[in-house]
């Protein structure tokens, strides 16, 4: 039968521990096995890995076909390079003293650089906190800033705005006299407008003669029924009715008694015909 040595999975989810087992390659991953040789801890920095050291190379000579990850680990502790110098040592290339010698060098340099890896992770462990704790006091004293900047804008603004409260009744006292002075210079505006209208109807007065000079030389042809032989006085009176639309000027009433006038003047040439009347009779 195939012998394996492998890995086989334990702990808790999100937290595994790895037993190294020499199991059967037919038996399942987490069945039955031959024999531990160790452990692997794979949540820690650097790992944590316990092994049988002797009992490995115990295996291998054997013939045990180590998988992938636990070639690695074998690799990382040195079981790997114990076999082939034992190997070498069998074959006489050099001796067991030459070996031991030889392993020791590899352990030697295999532990500082292990050790240098604790020590850098230790030092960017502590320059990472460092930097955190930077990160945050200057976090902290940008909030405290901007808190302090809040604040005293804040008591800009209410103090900005009790400035403007106070303003504001002293603008209100301008606005009220203001609106006292609107009405007066609203009533000396109407004072105004009445006297304008006063002074243009006294041209409309002085027209309105002359709008009734019309109908008294309308009357003419009244006149026209008069014998012709009397028409000649009437005639001569035309020129100072003629003369009245020069005389716009005049008051209407001094125009009124020329109008009445001729009438008077025609009454005896309708009574003309009457004296005419006894004549033909004769």
């Amino acid at each position: 039968m195939a012998v394996k040595i492998r890995l086989q999975r334990h702990g808790k989810k999100g937290h595994p521990i790895y037993w190294m087992v020499i199991a059967d390659e037919r038996s399942k991953r987490d069945g039955k096995y031959i024999e531990k040789i160790g452990s692997y801890d794979p949540n820690t920095n650097p790992a944590n890995i316990e092994l049988d050291f002797d009992s490995a190379i115990k295996w291998l000579e054997k013939g045990a076909q180590p998988t992938n990850t636990a070639k690695a680990i074998l690799s990382y502790e040195g079981v790997l390079l114990k076999k082939h110098l034992n190997l070498g040592v069998k074959k006489g290339a050099f001796t067991e003293e030459e070996a031991k010698k030889r392993f020791d060098e590899w352990k030697k340099e295999k532990s500082a650089k292990i050790q240098k890896k604790i020590e850098d992770l230790a030092s960017s462990l502590e320059s990472n906190k460092k930097e955190a704790r930077k990160r945050e006091e200057e976090y902290s004293q940008k909030r405290a800033e901007d808190s302090k900047a809040k604040k005293e804008a804040k008591a800009a603004e209410e103090s900005a705005a009790a400035e403007g409260a106070e303003e504001a009744p002293a603008e209100e006292s301008a606005a009220a006299e203001g609106a006292e002075e609107a009405p007066a210079e609203e009533s000396a505006a109407a004072e105004g407008a009445e006297e304008a209208p006063a002074k243009e109807e006294a041209p409309a007065e002085e027209e309105a003669p002359a709008e009734e000079e019309a109908p008294a030389e309308e009357e003419a042809p009244a006149e026209e029924e008069a014998p012709a032989e009397k028409e000649a006085p009437a005639e001569k009176e035309a020129p100072a009715e003629k003369e009245a639309p020069a005389e716009e000027e005049a008051p209407a009433e001094e125009e009124a008694p020329a109008a009445e006038e001729a009438p008077a003047d025609e009454a005896p040439a309708d009574e003309a015909p009457a004296d005419e009347a006894p004549a033909e009779e004769k």
